[in-house]
């Protein structure tokens, strides 16, 4: 290689910025954040660099929150007040703890039924170890919570200390509503209990509501259809509702961002004026990855980016330089594999799928890739960088 080449590929810089209140210009400290870091770090912002904005900052600026009564309000006119079966909740303090209060404030009694061993992003309840010991098939059999309690006592999460199910519970009761739990993985099975049911799976969530209404439901509501509107002038969420929501008070929830395509095109235009580089400009949320010793899969969000500009759009098209190297030019070295390598790429057409070549090169959402890459640069606590720079991420071996 020689001396003008470049020897670094993609980057992630983590950007700090101001805390960022509600009413705030976001698209503005945004753009000025960067473009600060970029002069006092010494660092050039080029054509097709991604600038990615937490969406906790996005719809804090919004100013997208609620309390858990206009939670209630909204459910109790929605599913009726009476019995309501609660299925397929996540355990998770931040994420749905808050959301449960609310839910059964309106309501006089709960049914709980949770999904076992663990709920749908791995969050274990009982391991598979205790059920096979058990002799309990899940796919099949419906648990009250006694039986529960008979055959695995009690189970603390491997990371947070709690027992999710007396957990649960409490909030049900201290909400002023009667409780009920059942452990089950058919949604039908609910229906035993109640013909009110607010599914709160996050990605199956389509298939369970289908699977109810065509089982004889009278009323199937997701976390989806729950605060899609303003209630008494919350905010709200039009296209996902309570899913992806927060805890920011004892009684107070952060909602996933409202519409933000406009933000991030605002963005992408103050960089372009200030710089004359076409950037990219993704909001984004959980990534998704999961953790291999908790087996907790990360996206609590229904999606990683809620809004991003259209570059974005698609999924990587690579090949894997580790398989030209060991097959095409498995004769080659040095500046001939290097050349023959280069031209390889040059070549290579719009789309790769099938092509030996590009096995193992991740064929996911461009927004999912750099999203999780984000997500882990920025981190969920005292970094400070709710803005984060990727640089270099569409460059190849080429560039």
């Amino acid at each position: 290689m020689d001396q003008n080449t470049r020897r670094v590929g993609t980057v992630s810089r983590g950007i700090r910025c101001p805390i960022i209140r509600e009413g705030d210009d976001l698209a503005a400290i945004v753009a000025d954040s960067v473009l600060e870091a970029a002069e006092i770090e010494g660092f050039e912002l080029r054509d097709r660099d991604v600038i990615s904005i937490t969406e906790s900052i996005v719809a804090r600026a919004q100013g997208n929150y609620a309390t858990v009564n206009d939670i209630a309000a909204d459910v109790k006119a929605k599913l009726g007040g009476e019995t309501v079966g609660v299925i397929f909740p996540i355990l998770s303090r931040n994420r749905f703890a808050i959301c449960l209060k609310g839910i059964a404030m309106g309501a006089k009694k709960v049914v709980l039924m949770l999904s076992y061993p663990s709920d749908e992003v791995g969050n274990e309840l009982v391991s598979l170890d205790k059920l096979d010991a058990a002799g309990v098939n899940p796919y099949s059999d419906v648990l009250s919570l006694e039986k529960y309690r008979e055959l695995f006592g009690v189970n603390l999460h491997e990371f947070t200390g709690v027992d999710y199910v007396d957990y649960y519970a409490s909030i049900i009761r201290e909400s002023g509503a009667d409780v009920e739990i059942v452990f089950a993985n058919q949604a039908k099975a609910i229906l035993n209990y109640t013909d009110c049911v607010l599914t709160c799976d996050i990605h199956t969530r389509a298939r369970t509501k289908r699977i109810l209404k065509a089982a004889g439901a009278k009323i199937v509501l997701g976390l989806d259809d729950i605060l899609n509107a303003p209630v008494n002038g919350s905010g709200c969420n039009e296209k996902y509702g309570l899913l992806g929501s927060n805890k920011s008070t004892e009684d107070k929830i952060k909602l996933f961002p409202r519409e933000c395509k406009s933000l991030v095109l605002d963005i992408q235009d103050k960089i372009a004026k200030a710089t004359g580089k076409h950037v990219e400009v993704m909001v984004y949320g959980d990534g998704a990855f999961k953790d291999p010793q908790g087996k907790i899969w990360e996206l609590a969000d229904p999606v990683v980016s809620p809004a991003f500009t259209d570059g974005l759009i698609g999924t990587p098209n690579e090949l894997k330089l580790k398989y030209l190297a060991d097959n095409d030019f498995k004769d080659l070295s040095g500046d001939a594999l290097r050349e023959a390598i280069s031209a390889s790429i040059k070549a290579k057409g719009d789309n790769l799928v099938g092509n030996m070549a590009s096995q193992g090169t991740t064929p996911r959402q461009l927004t999912d890739l750099i999203g999780s890459l984000c997500d882990l640069t920025s981190g969920s606590g005292d970094k400070g960088t709710p803005v984060v720079l990727v640089q270099g991420y569409f460059d190849n071996y080429t560039n």
